[in-house]
């Protein structure tokens, strides 16, 4: 489906908050997974790399619980990764029916190249925006995923 220019959206529309943010999601979504793709990967991969990166070695359900992935599909994208060298499976020495999942050499190259190409992806989305103004509109979305966030303010549970 062909998204219609803002410009030919009716006035009332054109400030509405989330037909902004839903209008850029889906062109975000679209960056990124192009993008990724053409390096090799989809986002899962780069979630996966840099939570290994940040928080060390990580059971298979930690690493699905900390990036919000589904079992199966963490299963499926660490299946790949250790194809590629870049993470290795050993026993976990607490509990030897767990794997514990470790970056390797190999997968540290790879996010490096993969941060440089979410780099990238941000530059052509914020485009238009100078560097002051990225920084506030990133402080806002952080502020409204927080509040908005499982055990945040606006979580009913």
């Amino acid at each position: 489906m062909e998204t219609a220019p803002a410009s030919s959206a009716p006035e009332r529309l054109k400030a509405v908050p989330t037909r902004l943010l839903g209008r850029l999601a889906v062109h975000s979504h679209r960056l990124s997974s192009e993008a990724l793709a053409q390096a090799g990967v989809r986002s899962y991969h780069y979630a996966l790399l840099a939570a290994l990166a940040e928080f060390g070695p990580s059971s298979q359900a930690e690493l699905g619980r900390r990036c919000g992935i589904d079992r199966s599909d963490v299963v499926a994208v660490l299946n790949d990764l250790q194809e590629r060298g870049a993470i290795q499976r050993t026993p976990d020495p607490a509990d030897r029916r767990r794997n514990s999942i470790v970056l390797t050499a190999a997968g540290r190259d790879l996010l490096r190249r993969l941060d440089a190409v979410v780099a990238e992806i941000q530059n052509r989305l914020l485009a238009p925006l100078n560097a002051e103004e990225r920084t506030a509109l990133v402080d806002l979305l952080v502020r409204l995923d927080e509040h908005h966030a499982p055990g945040g303010p606006a979580d009913p549970a």
